[in-house]
């Protein structure tokens, strides 16, 4: 990938947070350059509008366009598509900033290779219609499915890029120039001839390129562009058998369904197609899957060199089908018979008379090659006359005289005044309403077909007229809930559901809504009204925090229940005798120190009451010797005292404390008997 260093641009800060690193490639609407977000420090691919499409009349309603599309892509998702980060307009530079897909692009892949086996045609069909579904199910149209705009990174990922730019460029180009640049290999014929886009437009683009990796050719070449318009109108792409007769018929099918040129014959967006094309692979042979088509030697053989990229070998041979940048003027549509198109990013020719194209002119000198063309297309003009048995009447019943342009101006206009625009231009008008975030309510979000596309003048045009915000209303009972019933609830009242956040506490179980919130924090109330994409957070119980079981054993009682429950912690409090642990301390402890525990969680703690009582016998009037035997063996310690002096009787005559009658006293306490 060249860089060029002599950019203006490169070295530059866009909009203070941008610096242009190199230039990536130029195309026919924008100049990609290699960036770093400063912020963020990431390196982003930076796409610039050129200046021209935002100058004029029409400037303003471009610069309007292109920033509802870029929000548009933006908000797709998907692996497969290169994220759009963000737009903005740097004094009178109208940028995107994309992800930067390090790598290379299809287009360089079937320089380099030419024709691809079936089996990787049908890999790369299902990671491209993968991507489109998503945009399709978003309500997005690409509008420009070519090989430059499938990416492939350096590990061999497709990404599908540039959602929305060729419409933003086309509703000024086409209504302020007259003249439309690109390529017209990929056009479906209802593009060209009426300007009506769906889904089923970005599939038979996917048609023709499934074509153009399995054949390495695309079906319809010529030698003009509108050649080749021409023949997207009137012929079918012929089944790719007819060139290698070995493709099993399954394929053929798949792809003469694909590229149909009644949009009524094709799957109905790219999830539908993709669908197909699965179920055509589950039915072929294994070895069909690893065998490819023998490449082309034919002048068409080499398709659309992509932005920036090395003309390669056989870049001399392209055709007008698919040569990387033509242009056609208003003043040659008009002489060939067709209307103004309605893309850029190709030539396109909406509507053209039945018939076979005009003969490709031979390859000879510059100027001889001029004049046959002004002879060929002035006899295809008389032929549409004569065949039409009157000029006149079929140029304003069927050919460009029927059709007039859609006019400007509707976009963000009130219903009112885009009604009364439209009535200005005799035109008929039906209403969609539609919610949307950023146009006001009553305003015009779109019309179909756009401003500056055709339009029959006997037919309608359809306004996309705001209804606002799409406004909900938050369900009662959340608070209280369970988790699984609250967030059903709000998804019932299709609200976006946030990210839940766990938060403890000793009394709400576990699993139970306490609080909802925004994703600022801010309380939500319920049966309160908010915006559809504000995102509504469940604050769940997890119940009594965790905790550790500190160590109580050894300590006094009232020590032992406070540090428990510092920790939030129940003490469960028994006593027991002990005759090694003192009265009031703890004996033990369950659970033991060190035990994972829930605030709220019971210890159970054992407090000694000190020895056991036991019996204390009485040993008044008994010989002291059997005194100290029988107290002793009762488990007491004996003190004797003689307070009247020694007797040789050695007689008990008092005892402290007294024993018999059931008298008890601690065990391994001291019974004091006096003796005479």
């Amino acid at each position: 990938m060249a860089t060029v260093t002599t950019d203006p641009l490169v070295g530059r800060l866009v909009d203070g947070r941008y610096e242009v690193v190199s230039r990536i490639a130029r195309g026919g609407m924008a100049t990609v350059y290699l960036a770093v977000d400063r912020r963020l420090e990431r390196e982003v691919a930076l796409k610039v509008m050129h200046a021209h499409l935002a100058e004029g009349a029409s400037g303003a309603d471009f610069v309007s366009r292109f920033r509802r599309e870029a929000r548009a892509a933006a908000r797709l998702t998907h692996p497969g598509l290169v994220a759009v980060y963000d737009q903005g307009l740097d004094g009178d530079t109208s940028y995107l900033t994309m992800e930067y897909v390090a790598g290379s692009n299809l287009r360089r892949t079937m320089l380099t290779e030419r024709t691809l086996p079936l089996g990787r045609t049908l890999d790369v069909l299902e990671d491209v219609l993968e991507a489109l579904a998503a945009a399709h199910r978003a309500g997005l149209v690409h509008r420009d499915v070519k090989p430059e705009n499938v990416l492939l990174d350096t590990e061999g990922r497709l990404k599908v890029t540039d959602f929305g730019l060729a419409r933003a460029v086309n509703e000024v180009t086409a209504t302020t120039t007259g003249t439309i640049l690109g390529t017209v290999a990929y056009l479906s014929p209802e593009l060209i001839a009426t300007g009506a886009c769906d889904a089923r437009t970005d599939v038979y683009a996917v048609g023709i390129l499934a074509y153009e990796m399995l054949l390495g050719t695309v079906p319809h070449t010529g030698t003009t562009p509108i050649q080749v318009a021409f023949q997207h109108v009137n012929n079918d792409v012929p089944p790719p058998s007819d060139v290698a007769p070995w493709i099993p018929p399954e394929v053929d099918d798949l792809l003469c369904a694909l590229a149909a040129r009644d949009p009524a014959d094709r799957p109905a967006d790219a999830g539908a197609a993709l669908a197909l094309v699965r179920t055509v692979r589950a039915a072929l042979d294994p070895a069909d899957l690893e065998r490819r088509v023998d490449p082309p030697v034919t002048a068409d053989a080499v398709g659309p060199a992509s932005e920036g990229a090395e003309p390669g070998p056989a870049a001399e041979h392209r055709t007008a089908a698919t040569a990387p940048l033509a242009v056609l003027s208003l003043q040659d549509r008009e002489a060939a018979g067709l209307t103004e198109p309605l893309a850029v990013g190709h030539v396109v020719t909406p509507t053209t008379r039945p018939g076979p194209p005009p003969p490709p002119a031979p390859a000879v000198a510059v100027g001889r090659r001029r004049r046959g063309r002004v002879l060929a297309w002035s006899l295809v003009v008389l032929l549409v006359l004569a065949s039409a048995g009157g000029g006149a009447a079929w140029w304003f019943s069927s050919g460009p005289g029927a059709y007039t342009l859609v006019p400007s101006g509707l976009v963000e206009a009130s219903r009112t005044e885009a009604a009364a625009i439209l009535d200005d231009a005799s035109l008929d008008h039906t209403i969609e309403e539609r919610y949307d975030d950023t146009v006001p309510e009553g305003a015009v979000v779109a019309s179909e077909p756009g401003s500056g596309e055709s339009v029959r003048k006997d037919g309608s045009v359809q306004l996309v007229v705001s209804k606002g915000v799409r406004m909900l209303t938050v369900p009662t009972g959340l608070v209280g809930a369970t988790q699984d019933e609250a967030t059903a609830a709000l998804e019932g009242a299709d609200l976006t559901v946030g990210e839940p956040v766990a938060q403890a506490h000793d009394e709400v179980p576990e699993g139970q809504v306490m609080a909802v919130e925004d994703g600022d924090g801010n309380v939500i109330e319920e049966g309160a009204t908010i915006r559809h994409d504000v995102p509504v957070v469940l604050t769940v119980s997890s119940g009594p925090a965790p905790v550790v079981v500190p160590q109580v054993t050894g300590s006094a009682k009232d020590a032992a229940v406070q540090a428990l429950e510092d920790q939030g912690l129940v003490a469960a409090v028994t006593e027991e005798y002990s005759e090694s642990v003192a009265a009031g301390l703890v004996i033990r402890q369950d659970p033991e120190q060190g035990t994972d525990a829930r605030r709220t969680d019971t210890v159970n703690v054992v407090v000694s009451l000190g020895p056991p009582l036991v019996e204390v016998p009485d040993t008044y009037g008994t010989n002291v010797k059997a005194a100290e035997k029988a107290l002793r063996d009762a488990g007491f310690e004996v003190e004797v005292r003689h307070p009247q002096g020694i007797s040789p009787l050695n007689i008990v005559y008092a005892q402290d404390p007294p024993g018999g009658d059931g008298r008890t006293a601690p065990k391994g306490s001291t019974i004091v008997i006096n003796v005479f």
